[in-house]
Protein backbone atom coordinates (compact mmCIF):
# COMPACT_ATOMS: atom_id res chain seq x y z
CA UNK A 1 0.00 0.00 0.00
CA UNK A 2 1.33 3.40 -0.98
CA UNK A 3 1.52 6.09 1.69
CA UNK A 4 0.78 9.60 0.40
CA UNK A 5 2.45 12.36 2.37
CA UNK A 6 0.87 15.76 1.62
CA UNK A 7 4.03 17.74 2.50
CA UNK A 8 6.05 15.90 -0.14
CA UNK A 9 5.86 17.62 -3.51
CA UNK A 10 4.87 15.24 -6.30
CA UNK A 11 7.30 15.22 -9.20
CA UNK A 12 5.80 16.26 -12.56
CA UNK A 13 5.14 13.57 -15.13
CA UNK A 14 5.22 13.87 -18.91
CA UNK A 15 3.24 11.39 -20.97
CA UNK A 16 5.16 10.34 -24.10
CA UNK A 17 3.17 9.06 -27.08
CA UNK A 18 5.09 7.46 -29.92
CA UNK A 19 3.68 8.14 -33.41
CA UNK A 20 5.94 6.11 -35.67
CA UNK A 21 5.14 4.75 -39.11
CA UNK A 22 2.95 5.46 -42.09
CA UNK A 23 -0.59 6.69 -41.51
CA UNK A 24 -3.72 4.78 -42.49
CA UNK A 25 -2.20 1.63 -43.98
CA UNK A 26 -3.74 -1.81 -43.52
CA UNK A 27 -1.13 -3.28 -41.17
CA UNK A 28 -1.70 -3.59 -37.42
CA UNK A 29 1.21 -1.28 -36.63
CA UNK A 30 -0.07 1.50 -38.87
CA UNK A 31 -1.16 4.77 -37.33
CA UNK A 32 -4.92 5.29 -37.39
CA UNK A 33 -7.43 7.17 -35.27
CA UNK A 34 -9.14 3.96 -34.16
CA UNK A 35 -5.90 2.34 -33.02
CA UNK A 36 -4.56 5.46 -31.33
CA UNK A 37 -7.78 6.53 -29.58
CA UNK A 38 -7.23 4.43 -26.39
CA UNK A 39 -3.52 5.27 -26.38
CA UNK A 40 -4.16 9.01 -26.50
CA UNK A 41 -6.97 8.83 -23.95
CA UNK A 42 -4.68 7.12 -21.42
CA UNK A 43 -1.80 9.48 -22.12
CA UNK A 44 -3.85 12.62 -21.51
CA UNK A 45 -5.99 11.36 -18.62
CA UNK A 46 -3.81 9.07 -16.52
CA UNK A 47 -2.04 10.72 -13.60
CA UNK A 48 -2.67 14.35 -14.63
CA UNK A 49 0.44 14.79 -16.82
CA UNK A 50 2.19 18.14 -16.90
CA UNK A 51 2.42 17.77 -20.68
CA UNK A 52 2.04 15.25 -23.47
CA UNK A 53 5.10 14.81 -25.67
CA UNK A 54 4.69 13.35 -29.14
CA UNK A 55 7.57 11.35 -30.61
CA UNK A 56 6.91 11.70 -34.34
CA UNK A 57 8.56 9.71 -37.10
CA UNK A 58 6.23 9.43 -40.08
CA UNK A 59 6.50 9.90 -43.86
CA UNK A 60 2.74 10.55 -44.08
CA UNK A 61 -0.16 8.61 -45.48
CA UNK A 62 -3.92 9.05 -45.35
CA UNK A 63 -5.03 12.70 -45.10
CA UNK A 64 -8.27 11.68 -43.38
CA UNK A 65 -6.56 9.60 -40.68
CA UNK A 66 -4.00 12.38 -40.20
CA UNK A 67 -6.83 14.85 -39.68
CA UNK A 68 -8.72 12.56 -37.30
CA UNK A 69 -5.67 11.87 -35.15
CA UNK A 70 -4.69 15.55 -35.08
CA UNK A 71 -8.22 16.58 -34.13
CA UNK A 72 -8.33 14.02 -31.30
CA UNK A 73 -5.04 15.34 -29.90
CA UNK A 74 -6.39 18.90 -29.97
CA UNK A 75 -9.70 17.96 -28.32
CA UNK A 76 -7.98 16.19 -25.44
CA UNK A 77 -5.45 18.99 -25.02
CA UNK A 78 -8.15 21.67 -24.88
CA UNK A 79 -10.54 19.66 -22.70
CA UNK A 80 -7.95 18.72 -20.09
CA UNK A 81 -5.76 21.82 -20.40
CA UNK A 82 -2.64 19.74 -21.09
CA UNK A 83 0.01 21.27 -23.37
CA UNK A 84 1.33 19.18 -26.26
CA UNK A 85 4.94 19.33 -27.45
CA UNK A 86 6.02 17.51 -30.61
CA UNK A 87 9.49 16.06 -31.16
CA UNK A 88 10.36 15.01 -34.71
CA UNK A 89 12.85 12.22 -35.26
CA UNK A 90 13.86 11.22 -38.82
CA UNK A 91 10.91 12.70 -40.65
CA UNK A 92 7.58 14.48 -40.25
CA UNK A 93 6.45 14.88 -43.82
CA UNK A 94 3.02 15.26 -45.38
CA UNK A 95 0.61 13.56 -42.93
CA UNK A 96 3.52 13.24 -40.51
CA UNK A 97 3.79 17.02 -40.41
CA UNK A 98 0.00 17.19 -39.97
CA UNK A 99 0.48 15.20 -36.74
CA UNK A 100 3.34 17.46 -35.66
CA UNK A 101 1.22 20.55 -36.24
CA UNK A 102 -1.29 19.23 -33.70
CA UNK A 103 1.30 20.09 -31.04
CA UNK A 104 1.49 23.52 -29.42
CA UNK A 105 5.23 23.56 -30.07
CA UNK A 106 7.40 21.50 -32.43
CA UNK A 107 11.07 20.59 -31.99
CA UNK A 108 13.34 18.50 -34.17
CA UNK A 109 16.85 17.18 -34.57
CA UNK A 110 19.25 19.10 -36.81
CA UNK A 111 18.96 16.42 -39.49
CA UNK A 112 15.20 15.86 -39.27
CA UNK A 113 13.25 16.18 -42.54
CA UNK A 114 10.05 18.22 -42.42
CA UNK A 115 7.41 19.61 -44.74
CA UNK A 116 6.03 18.00 -47.88
CA UNK A 117 2.83 19.98 -47.39
CA UNK A 118 1.15 18.67 -50.49
CA UNK A 119 -1.04 15.81 -51.73
CA UNK A 120 -0.07 12.96 -54.00
CA UNK A 121 -1.91 10.21 -55.86
CA UNK A 122 0.06 7.54 -57.72
CA UNK A 123 -0.59 4.27 -59.48
CA UNK A 124 0.17 2.23 -62.57
CA UNK A 125 -1.36 1.76 -66.00
CA UNK A 126 -1.37 -1.81 -67.30
CA UNK A 127 -3.58 -1.53 -70.37
CA UNK A 128 -0.68 -1.81 -72.84
CA UNK A 129 0.60 -4.97 -71.14
CA UNK A 130 -2.87 -6.54 -71.26
CA UNK A 131 -3.20 -5.74 -74.96
CA UNK A 132 0.16 -7.31 -75.74
CA UNK A 133 -0.88 -10.45 -73.89
CA UNK A 134 -4.16 -10.64 -75.77
CA UNK A 135 -6.23 -10.00 -72.64
CA UNK A 136 -9.48 -8.09 -73.05
CA UNK A 137 -10.64 -5.83 -70.21
CA UNK A 138 -14.42 -5.91 -69.63
CA UNK A 139 -15.99 -3.32 -67.34
CA UNK A 140 -19.70 -2.58 -66.97
CA UNK A 141 -20.89 0.35 -64.84
CA UNK A 142 -23.98 2.36 -63.98
CA UNK A 143 -22.67 5.91 -63.78
CA UNK A 144 -20.12 7.35 -66.19
CA UNK A 145 -17.50 8.06 -63.51
CA UNK A 146 -17.74 4.72 -61.71
CA UNK A 147 -14.65 3.30 -63.38
CA UNK A 148 -12.60 6.50 -63.03
CA UNK A 149 -8.85 5.88 -63.29
CA UNK A 150 -9.20 2.13 -63.85
CA UNK A 151 -5.53 1.01 -64.08
CA UNK A 152 -6.40 -1.60 -66.71
CA UNK A 153 -7.95 0.92 -69.10
CA UNK A 154 -6.37 3.85 -70.98
CA UNK A 155 -6.24 7.04 -68.90
CA UNK A 156 -8.98 9.55 -69.72
CA UNK A 157 -8.37 13.29 -69.66
CA UNK A 158 -11.65 13.99 -67.86
CA UNK A 159 -10.71 11.50 -65.12
CA UNK A 160 -7.40 13.28 -64.57
CA UNK A 161 -9.19 16.62 -64.32
CA UNK A 162 -11.54 15.23 -61.67
CA UNK A 163 -8.65 13.73 -59.70
CA UNK A 164 -6.65 16.96 -59.81
CA UNK A 165 -9.69 18.83 -58.50
CA UNK A 166 -9.98 16.40 -55.57
CA UNK A 167 -6.28 16.68 -54.79
CA UNK A 168 -6.46 20.47 -54.89
CA UNK A 169 -9.35 20.49 -52.40
CA UNK A 170 -7.47 18.20 -50.00
CA UNK A 171 -4.39 20.39 -50.40
CA UNK A 172 -6.46 23.46 -49.48
CA UNK A 173 -7.62 21.67 -46.32
CA UNK A 174 -4.00 20.85 -45.42
CA UNK A 175 -2.88 24.45 -46.00
CA UNK A 176 -5.74 25.85 -43.90
CA UNK A 177 -4.88 23.47 -41.05
CA UNK A 178 -1.18 24.42 -41.03
CA UNK A 179 -2.01 28.13 -41.13
CA UNK A 180 -4.48 27.71 -38.27
CA UNK A 181 -2.03 25.78 -36.11
CA UNK A 182 1.17 27.73 -36.84
CA UNK A 183 -0.43 31.16 -37.33
CA UNK A 184 1.92 34.14 -37.35
CA UNK A 185 4.95 31.89 -36.83
CA UNK A 186 4.92 31.07 -40.56
CA UNK A 187 7.12 33.02 -42.96
CA UNK A 188 4.57 34.77 -45.22
CA UNK A 189 7.24 35.68 -47.76
CA UNK A 190 7.77 32.04 -48.75
CA UNK A 191 5.47 29.55 -50.44
CA UNK A 192 5.55 26.75 -47.92
CA UNK A 193 2.89 24.61 -49.58
CA UNK A 194 4.57 23.32 -52.75
CA UNK A 195 5.35 19.89 -51.30
CA UNK A 196 9.00 20.84 -50.70
CA UNK A 197 10.91 19.41 -47.75
CA UNK A 198 13.50 21.06 -45.50
CA UNK A 199 15.95 20.13 -42.77
CA UNK A 200 15.14 21.37 -39.28
CA UNK A 201 17.20 24.59 -39.23
CA UNK A 202 15.55 25.85 -42.39
CA UNK A 203 12.15 24.64 -41.18
CA UNK A 204 12.68 26.72 -38.04
CA UNK A 205 13.50 29.81 -40.11
CA UNK A 206 10.28 29.28 -42.06
CA UNK A 207 8.22 28.93 -38.89
CA UNK A 208 7.31 25.29 -39.42
CA UNK A 209 8.94 24.32 -36.10
CA UNK A 210 9.86 26.19 -32.95
CA UNK A 211 13.40 25.01 -32.40
CA UNK A 212 16.08 22.35 -32.35
CA UNK A 213 15.77 20.06 -29.37
CA UNK A 214 15.36 16.54 -28.05
CA UNK A 215 12.61 15.23 -25.82
CA UNK A 216 14.32 14.42 -22.51
CA UNK A 217 16.56 17.49 -22.14
CA UNK A 218 13.78 19.82 -23.31
CA UNK A 219 11.32 18.39 -20.79
CA UNK A 220 13.92 18.49 -18.01
CA UNK A 221 14.56 22.13 -18.83
CA UNK A 222 10.86 22.88 -18.36
CA UNK A 223 9.87 20.57 -15.53
CA UNK A 224 13.13 19.89 -13.71
CA UNK A 225 15.70 17.12 -13.73
CA UNK A 226 13.43 14.79 -11.73
CA UNK A 227 10.57 14.87 -14.22
CA UNK A 228 9.12 11.42 -14.82
CA UNK A 229 8.19 9.96 -18.18
CA UNK A 230 5.28 7.62 -18.85
CA UNK A 231 5.36 6.04 -22.31
CA UNK A 232 2.46 5.03 -24.53
CA UNK A 233 2.31 3.57 -28.02
CA UNK A 234 0.83 0.93 -30.29
CA UNK A 235 1.67 -2.68 -29.53
CA UNK A 236 1.32 -5.60 -31.90
CA UNK A 237 -0.47 -8.61 -30.40
CA UNK A 238 1.57 -11.82 -30.20
CA UNK A 239 -0.73 -13.73 -32.57
CA UNK A 240 -0.20 -11.12 -35.32
CA UNK A 241 3.24 -12.61 -35.94
CA UNK A 242 1.76 -15.63 -37.64
CA UNK A 243 -0.17 -16.65 -40.74
CA UNK A 244 -1.99 -14.18 -42.94
CA UNK A 245 -1.42 -11.33 -40.49
CA UNK A 246 2.33 -11.81 -40.79
CA UNK A 247 2.15 -11.78 -44.59
CA UNK A 248 -0.01 -8.65 -44.59
CA UNK A 249 2.34 -6.87 -42.20
CA UNK A 250 5.28 -7.78 -44.46
CA UNK A 251 3.56 -6.19 -47.46
CA UNK A 252 2.68 -3.10 -45.46
CA UNK A 253 6.28 -2.97 -44.27
CA UNK A 254 7.48 -2.78 -47.86
CA UNK A 255 5.01 0.01 -48.65
CA UNK A 256 6.09 1.89 -45.54
CA UNK A 257 9.76 1.50 -46.45
CA UNK A 258 9.00 2.91 -49.90
CA UNK A 259 7.29 5.92 -48.25
CA UNK A 260 10.36 6.62 -46.12
CA UNK A 261 12.63 6.16 -49.15
CA UNK A 262 10.99 9.19 -50.80
CA UNK A 263 12.86 11.27 -48.23
CA UNK A 264 16.17 9.45 -48.50
CA UNK A 265 15.60 7.50 -45.29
Amino acid sequence: MKLSLPFLKKQPCVAVVRLSGAIGMAGRGSLSDTALAPVLEKAFRKGKPAAVALEINSPGGSPVQSSLIGARIRRLSDELNVPVIGFVEDVAASGGYWLAAAADEIYADDSSVLGSIGVISSGFGAHVLLKRQGIERRVHTAGQSKSMLDPFSPEKKEDVVRLESLLADIHDNFIAYVKTRRGTKLDDSQDLFTGEIWLARRAQELGLIDGIGHLKPEMQKRFGDKVKFRRYGLRKPFWSRFGAAMAQDAIVGLEERAAYARFGL
